[in-house]
């Protein structure tokens, strides 16, 4: 008797092609010639399921350093912060941006924060405290009034946040709901020392005078000096700088200087 012995069934086996979902979270940074910085700030972003950087007219290794954290780069050249802030967001895949600058730091409390945020909030942007740091002196109380923020709606969904075509301090858009304020807070390194802090007065009231006299008003002096006590006592009583004694003066200074200083330039110095 011969037994018949059955082939081998070949087993044919369908593999679908992996879905490719869009990133839900994107952090964006926006640079120009920070390579002294911006090793640190990228490596604290990968939590993010991608990284955007935005390389405005780089002559240092900032590309380099930047390639290696992200192939996703937007080089250019744009004169004024609001169109190349607004370029960086439009290649955004994200449903929600983390927008923030080379010389910021988010710490790991940060991180855990903007990935519960994202996962279950239903408002369309937050702000995120800042942390404020002149050299290693952390510096809390009195910023405001253009000349340094104590919070930022730096997370925020892709179509919720537009900026202004302004040279320095572009006015922004926000749509939909505010949510909460986040808890934890963002490390800002926003000046070495005093010398730099006051090198930034003079970059940011140089940008002002130029928006200024494109308006077509630069205002008139008295109104000008009339600020000069108005934003003082903002930032030294109102913010509450005097709790950093020599620092929350200087700060709340700077600030009353700003508007008289660009003012005073758009006036006297040529274009």
């Amino acid at each position: 008797m011969t037994l018949a012995i059955p082939e081998p069934v070949s087993a044919v086996v369908t593999v679908d092609p992996p879905v490719l979902r869009p990133p839900q979270l994107s952090a964006l940074v926006v640079a120009r010639n920070e390579e002294a910085q911006l090793a640190d700030c990228l490596s604290r972003l990968a939590f993010a399921d991608e990284i955007v950087v935005v390389l405005d007219r780089c002559e240092d290794r900032s590309r380099e350093v930047a390639r290696g954290f992200t192939e996703h780069l937007v080089e250019g050249a744009w004169e004024r912060e609001g169109p190349r802030r607004n370029t960086g967001i439009a290649h955004c895949g994200g449903a929600w941006i983390l927008e923030i600058d080379a010389d910021e730091r988010v710490g790991p409390e940060l991180a855990a924060e903007i990935r519960a945020v994202v996962a279950g909030s239903p408002a369309a942007w937050h702000l995120i405290p800042v942390d404020n740091y002149i050299g290693d002196r952390l510096v809390r109380w009195g910023w405001g009034a253009s000349f340094g923020r104590s919070a930022h709606a730096g997370l925020f969904r892709r179509d919720a946040k537009k900026w202004g075509d302004q040279r320095v301090h572009p006015a922004i858009a926000l749509s939909g709901a505010q949510g909460p304020t986040l808890r934890a807070r963002l490390v800002h390194h926003i000046d070495r020392d005093i010398s730099d802090m006051l090198r930034r007065l003079d970059r940011y009231t140089s940008a002002r005078a130029r928006d200024l006299r494109e308006s077509g008003d630069i205002g008139s002096f008295g109104a000008n000096l009339r600020r000069i006590a108005s934003r003082f006592w903002k930032c030294y009583i109102g913010r509450r700088g005097y709790r950093e004694g020599p620092y929350g003066f200087l700060i709340a200074l700077c600030a009353a200087l700003y508007p008289i200083l660009s003012y005073l330039k758009a006036r006297l110095e040529p274009d």
